[in-house]
């Protein structure tokens, strides 16, 4: 409670005002405002935000992942590569089995050699394979058919034949044939003669006799004919086919370096009902010429 009460002002003057009565403490007045006092849920408020932020984060980031996925599978089969696929390899398949050598004494030399005696009598020609070499009279007959099989699929064009028997899967015949069969790369003229070669007489072997067949090697071997490098393989094959009186047959397969991406293949068969022929095989390799 307040009451009126005088008090001398300094200097002898007096005044009037309101004092607070006798009787109780003094009442301190109330403190400045503060800061406000945090919530008491701020933490968890946080702690909601923050898992929030993260599962959206996490969100952006598998979508991320998701694209990329699906731009790197669909890059034509090729989900890790970088650079383009390999270009197929084009090449004849004797240029894939049988690469130019380098340096290999298979290969033989290119340059035309000293020229072998000029060849006399009836000859055969076959200016795509780039060889000439004997022909032969009755019963040899000129050949006009296309003998294209195996993996090589050699084309024996050129040469002679007779027919030695008729039987239930069709003729069989003695033959001298020859063909041009791709086998170097580009403008490469060095030829692996010796993988070549026997490329080649394997081809034979494989699809121009029965099989199971079985081999006695003759000759196998780097030599020249006409003057030109050359792999000769020379063996008798034994065998079985119904209806077919023939069992074995002499053969021999010669593959020559011309000078050109195509090597001059030249193939000789005699049946063993017609043994007295076999003397060809020798005497048609020896006539070889370059032409």
């Amino acid at each position: 409670m307040s009451e009126p009460h005088s008090w001398q002002q300094p200097g002898g003057g007096f005044g009037s005002g309101l004092v607070t009565a006798p009787g109780g403490p003094p009442v301190k007045p109330p403190p400045p405002p503060g800061p406000e006092a945090p919530s008491p849920d701020g933490p968890q408020r946080r702690k909601r935000q923050m898992r929030i932020f993260g599962g959206i984060a996490g969100a952006i980031l598998a979508i991320g992942l998701t694209v990329v996925l699906v731009l790197v599978f669909s890059s034509e089969g090729d989900p890790f590569g970088s650079k383009e696929s390999a270009p197929t390899d084009v090449r004849p398949p004797l240029a894939q089995a049988c690469p130019a050598p380098s340096g290999s004494p298979s290969a033989g030399p290119t340059r035309s050699p000293s020229a072998p005696p000029p060849a006399t009598g009836a000859r055969t020609t076959d200016d795509e394979a780039g060889i000439s070499y004997k022909a032969y009279g009755e019963p040899w007959e000129p050949w006009t058919d296309v003998w294209r099989a195996g993996t090589l699929e050699v084309p024996y064009r050129k040469g002679q034949h007779f027919v030695t028997e008729q039987y239930s899967g069709g003729s069989y015949h003695a033959s001298i044939l020859s063909a041009a069969v791709p086998a170097a790369d580009n403008d490469a003229v060095t030829l692996n003669l010796e993988c070549v070669g026997r490329q080649v007489a394997a081809d034979v072997r494989a699809e121009y006799y029965p099989q199971p067949n079985t081999m006695d090697p003759i000759r196998d071997e780097l030599t020249k004919l006409g003057g030109r490098p050359a792999w000769v393989s020379e063996f008798r094959l034994h065998f079985q086919a119904p209806g077919l009186t023939a069992t074995e047959e002499l053969s021999a397969v010669a593959v020559i370096d011309v000078g050109k991406t195509t090597a001059a293949v030249l193939y000789i068969s005699v049946p063993g009902t017609h043994k007295q022929w076999d003397y060809i095989i020798d005497d048609v390799l020896a006539s070889v010429r370059p032409v």
